[in-house]
């Protein structure tokens, strides 16, 4: 049985034979790399927003006017957006290239630096606002408020809390091997939330269902974030191996009985 819904096959992820360790391909480096220069250059520009904001409000006349306020604001504003889309992309390339859960230093800064970033680029605002003896209670109370819900949010987006790891790839991966007899080929949908063994599985042919993609388990985190094996799919796998065990365990005799 098979599906009448259009499957899409994912281009990429042939160069990388089975291995007992996750090895992302070249072309996944590739787009981990690029994706990484520009969450840098965007975290710069949201650190130089908020160096910005600093020296307005350093420059400006006291009380502090209209123009002022507003300038500031907008730059936390900017600063915000930058850092969230910086630490977006951030992530997005640390699914394309995982680091190792052996280096827990460095898996932990690789996975929430975004957050390192959150604060670089707000902490020091906050201080400075509720430090700046020119302001009055008022002034820190709105300036500094804005900025520290800017920093938690930014802290909030930017973490991740289920990071990839080359150590959880290769599980994966394995467990659709083991149970597909060592083929690595899993189908998703846009909207899923899990990967599938079957492109038949009732929980992709719906009604709602225009398109099935197809690809290996990497990629289906790659592309979609996905991190999980449809349960549906792998009873339906598991019932089918322990037939088709039990079929090779017979004798030749059993199985003439049998029939």
């Amino acid at each position: 049985m098979t599906t009448s819904k259009k499957i899409t096959k994912v281009s990429g992820g042939e160069e990388s034979p089975q291995k007992s360790t996750f090895v992302p391909t070249t072309e996944a480096k590739g787009k981990a790399t690029r994706l990484r220069i520009f969450s840098i250059l965007l975290w710069v520009l949201g650190i130089a927003a908020e160096i910005g904001a600093i020296l307005v409000e350093m420059k400006s006349v006291k009380p502090m006017e209209t123009s002022a306020w507003v300038w500031i604001i907008s730059l936390i504003v900017v600063d915000l957006i930058l850092v969230i889309i910086g630490s977006q992309l951030w992530k997005k390339a640390n699914r394309f290239d995982p680091a190792s859960e052996q280096d827990k230093a460095k898996f932990f800064l690789q996975n929430q630096l975004g957050v390192i970033i959150s604060v670089i680029a707000f902490l020091p605002l906050v201080i400075f606002v509720f430090t700046n003896k020119d302001l009055d209670g008022k002034q820190k109370g709105i300036l500094g408020g804005i900025a520290a819900v800017a920093l938690i949010a930014a802290g909030i987006a930017s973490a991740d809390f289920n990071p990839p790891s080359k150590e959880q790839y290769s599980e994966q991966t394995s467990r659709v091997e083991e149970l597909t007899g060592g083929t690595n080929n899993v189908y998703w949908t846009k909207s899923g939330t899990k990967y599938h063994i079957y492109d038949d599985c009732p929980r992709i042919n719906t009604s709602r269902t225009e398109e099935i993609f197809s690809g290996t388990v990497a990629q289906a985190r790659e592309l979609k974030n996905i991190t999980e094996l449809c349960k549906v799919c792998e009873h339906r796998a598991e019932k089918e191996n322990a037939l088709h065990e039990g079929a090779e365990a017979m004798t030749p005799g059993e199985a003439e009985t049998t029939e």
